[in-house]
């Protein structure tokens, strides 16, 4: 198969993160279908029982979660991305100053992903969030 980020399902993926990792019966193996395990985030190696446990904090944290997409651009074994993540805080958010618990707030969280894709799999993530804005957003700073 060519290396061809094509081979990824955008849809799929980010569907990973929306639907309840509780409701699926192996969320990790979910996952395997799109990442590769383990995949580099942020030159870290994750395993997908990690990106699962991820996506489970997210949705803990957030509710009514609405993808926009900004940008998207794709050449040879690259996939970049930026969105908007449209989200209601629910629950506890851990921020690089301490946790955040529930504030019902909505906020637009801007992130870019730089992924790298292999024979239909994402192989690496790099991931950008605009942290500060969502801190000011949930009145942290």
């Amino acid at each position: 198969m060519e290396n061809s980020s094509k081979a990824v399902d955008l849809d799929a993926v980010l569907a990973l993160w929306d639907q309840p990792v509780g409701s699926r019966t192996d969320a990790a193996d979910d996952f395997r279908k799109w990442y590769a395990d383990p995949v580099p985030v942020n030159g870290s190696p994750t395993s997908a029982e990690a990106l699962a446990e991820r996506a489970r904090v997210l949705q803990v944290a957030f509710a009514d979660r609405r993808t926009e997409l900004v940008h998207r651009v794709e050449t040879a074994g690259r996939l970049v991305i930026g969105f908007f993540m449209h989200v209601r805080h629910v629950g506890p958010y851990d921020t690089p100053l301490g946790r955040v618990e529930a504030t019902g707030r909505q906020l637009k969280i801007r992130v870019t992903d730089i992924l790298t894709v292999e024979d239909g799999k994402i192989t690496e993530i790099w991931v950008m969030s605009d942290e500060v804005d969502v801190m000011r957003q949930l009145g942290v700073i």
